[in-house]
């Protein structure tokens, strides 16, 4: 099995990546917080920890090989036991994560129906289902939910976005609140994640911004 996979992105788009190492391309499926995660980073190289499965019939034999990429091992430890709901496959629960996984496992924590319908592909059924199954089985993914939730009616919707990139590129989410509001102080005129995050990697290594 293919465990992580380190390349050029080359194309990026509502529900895959193209990933190029050495001479070889992978298409990578990923869910939609990590295509709003890499979007902008065309050209760049990323990293991503995957999984593989098979989608299709064993009867038909038209079995086709895909692979599934998170930005850490965390994430594809979330979406194995995500996926693990009955009724609940790999596309229709990549589609499902929209959101950082810790608002989605807080959400089943508390039991909260009405937030997890707003999930693509979830409706009353499903999210009774992904309580029923597996509350109590995902304290461990909830760290940063309060934090977020805070963020988003605090932040503007660029920096709670610029937020979310940073928190999934490794960074602590208190640590890039506290930057991200020292740059917009700065900056008023920026108004865009994209532009935002070079410049709190710029304040954060020491660099005038």
């Amino acid at each position: 099995m293919i465990a992580g996979i380190e390349g050029k992105l080359v194309k990026l788009d509502t529900e895959t990546a193209l990933v190029q190492v050495g001479a070889i391309t992978y298409e990578v499926m990923l869910p939609g917080y990590c295509v709003s995660a890499l979007s902008g980073m065309i050209g760049s190289n990323v990293a991503l920890c995957t999984m593989e499965y098979y989608e299709g019939s064993l009867g038909g034999g038209n079995l086709v090989p895909r692979m599934v990429g998170f930005l850490s091992p965390t994430e594809r430890e979330f979406f194995t036991t995500f996926i693990s709901v009955k009724g609940l496959g790999v596309r229709k629960g990549l589609r499902a994560l929209n959101i950082p996984i810790a608002d989605i496992a807080a959400a089943v924590e508390a039991g909260d129906e009405k937030m997890l319908m707003t999930l693509p592909s979830i409706g009353r059924r499903m999210a009774q289902q992904v309580i029923a199954e597996l509350k109590g089985k995902l304290q461990g993914f909830t760290a940063g939910a309060e934090p977020a939730r805070a963020a988003a009616t605090k932040f503007k919707p660029y920096q709670a976005e610029a937020l979310e990139i940073l928190v999934a590129w490794g960074e602590k989410r208190n640590e890039a609140m506290e930057l991200i509001e020292m740059v917009s102080q700065k900056h008023p005129e920026v108004q865009t994640a994209e532009a935002l995050v070079p410049l709190v990697y710029r304040l954060k290594q020491g660099a005038e911004v």
